[in-house]
């Protein structure tokens, strides 16, 4: 992505999920005692080739818009992919393939000419025109429209409809990402523009349904409780097995287990890692863990006091017991972090040991009190400081976490007072000038290795950041001739972040998915749920 292609509201809906968790000595206080060693990759179970008439699948929240435009939450997205589709799509390894558009061409560095599937029908059964997808993409791009997600194509100078089944894009300046933005996992997300005429634009609503080209139709939407998607019989890709969905938004981790236990949900995102051994001990459930291309750190405002003085970052950073956090309380559902991109990210450039050993590079500390006490000595606070330190009641293990850093710290003066906020209210303090320091948790949906840095580190960043070599390495990535290149140039982007204390990596992070042995999932990765996974999930035999 460019430098600062999005905006703030927009991408900071994509921060939920495991946050940090406590230090060694609190381990013994997580519920459900002892949790068994991460198992490894999932074993792909025989297909019955059978269908199944309907599966009852939970998340963790609520959903208000069934449009990520208008809410870009992780979930949203992941939902999104039932019934919507982009101009292109990912695939679950990851990679770059058809969707509305079936062919694609770049003539010049600034121009993607895209060839439409002439077949493509929409759910409701009328045929995807040019001036469909021209309309979506300009709908997109409109802040009033698609708030959560018109920066991505701040970069966007036309789309024009060329051919019966073409439309041509044009970009101010190259930028390597911009064919992910154009799936559903980035911000394009192919609709009726007489659907949306119809519903003067408030589409995803209970009274106006989505009206999408993917391999679902959702026949019913009540916010707070769920919604329910039936086959869509317009659809011409892989026939999905499962006929309806029922999705349920039970955000109470407790109510998801026992609804687990009594039979009711046969597909469960994000297991509390606290509860993984009591999931499995429920009959007939499996938990799968995935990367989930998702980074976890700590981030400070720069314009804050005290964190505006980079020797108490500095003694922050060193504070973090990153790789005691990963193997005594997340017990290995997770990956030290060295680096804000994930390895998954640098794929398929390198694969998982080379982009492991390239992101080892980056400069960043670990944890040594002795360095964290000389840092904060050296401060303009040596004696210590208050501050307020939230976290969503969405993450218990954010608490648990911040109560760990704030007894570590407190040997060298520093008072956290922990706080447990809801999470749409932690959400609105992350950049607001007024808490200095936070939880990062990002979910990235293209898997670029652009999209953290640049949230974090570009124009108009959270952190009120300025570091002109940083501005020049990202600008110079947005454009660089070749894969390698434009890595390395992040690379030394976030190692002179590093060196400033900016943010600070604690760890990679894994999805736990719950399964009943009523349904499994074909090539579980950590893109499956931003790619098409309605077709992927079959009857095991």
């Amino acid at each position: 992505m460019r430098t600062d292609r999005r905006g703030r509201a927009g991408v900071a809906m994509r921060l939920a999920g495991v946050a940090l968790v406590a230090a060694m000595a609190l381990a013994g206080c997580a519920k459900g005692g002892d949790l068994d060693s991460p198992a490894g990759p999932s074993t792909q179970l025989a297909d019955s080739g059978k269908d199944v008439d309907r599966i009852t699948v939970a998340l963790p929240g609520s959903l208000s818009s069934l449009y990520p435009g208008q809410e870009s939450g992780i979930l949203n997205y992941n939902m999104g992919q039932l019934y919507y589709q982009g101009l292109v799509g990912l695939s679950s390894a990851g990679a770059v393939v058809p969707a509305v558009a079936q062919h694609w061409s770049q003539p010049d560095p600034t121009t993607y000419v895209f060839d439409l599937d002439a077949n493509a029908h929409f759910s409701d059964g009328t045929p995807v025109t040019a001036d469909d997808v021209k309309f979506s993409l300009d709908k997109a791009a409109d802040a009033t429209a698609s708030p959560g997600i018109a920066a991505y194509l701040g970069g966007v100078t036309s789309v024009a409809v060329t051919g019966e089944h073409q439309i041509t894009v044009r970009l101010s300046a190259p930028d390597p990402a911009f064919l992910r933005l154009m799936s559903a996992s980035g911000a394009a997300f192919i609709t009726s523009r007489a659907a949306w005429d119809r519903a003067d634009g408030k589409v995803g609503t209970p009274s106006s349904l989505v009206v999408g080209t993917g391999p679902y139709r959702v026949t019913s939407f009540r916010p707070g409780a769920g919604l329910t998607l039936q086959r869509s019989s317009a659809w011409s890709g892989t026939r999905p097995r499962v006929v309806t969905i029922d999705v349920k938004f039970i955000p109470d981790d407790n109510t998801r287990l026992l609804a687990a236990r009594s039979g009711d949900i046969d597909l469960a995102f994000n297991v509390p890692i606290t509860q993984v051994n009591q999931w499995r001990q429920t009959g007939g459930e499996r938990v799968e863990s995935v990367n989930d291309l998702s980074y976890l750190g700590v981030n400070f405002d720069t314009r804050v006091a005290p964190f505006d003085d980079p020797k108490v970052r500095e003694a922050i950073a060193y504070a973090a017991d990153k790789e005691a956090i990963v193997t005594h309380l997340l017990h290995g559902y997770a990956e030290t972090a060295t680096s804000l991109m994930t390895p998954e990210s640098l794929s398929p450039t390198y694969d998982a040991t080379q982009a492991r050993q390239i992101l080892d590079g980056v400069s960043h500390v670990d944890y040594d009190m002795d360095k964290a006490k000389a840092a904060l000595a050296a401060s303009r606070h040596p004696r210590g400081f208050s501050a307020e330190l939230t976290y969503p009641n969405t993450g218990p293990q954010l608490g648990l976490a911040a109560q760990a850093l704030a007894q570590t710290v407190k040997a060298m003066g520093i008072t956290l007072h922990v706080k447990e906020i809801p999470i749409e209210q932690w959400l609105s303090t992350i950049g607001d000038k007024t808490h200095g320091m936070s939880f990062m948790w990002y979910f990235s949906t293209t898997g670029d290795p652009a999209e953290v840095p640049s949230y974090l580190l570009g124009a108009d960043n959270i952190s009120g950041y300025t570091n002109p070599a940083v501005s020049d390495l990202l600008a110079r990535a947005s454009t660089a001739p070749d894969a390698r290149s434009r890595i390395a140039d992040l690379v030394q982007a976030d190692s002179l972040q590093a060196r400033d204390f900016v943010n600070v990596p604690l760890w990679w992070g894994k999805s736990l998915t719950g399964f009943s042995d009523k349904i499994a999932i074909r090539d579980f990765t950590g893109f499956t749920f931003n790619s098409e996974w309605g077709t992927s999930l079959y009857v095991p035999s």
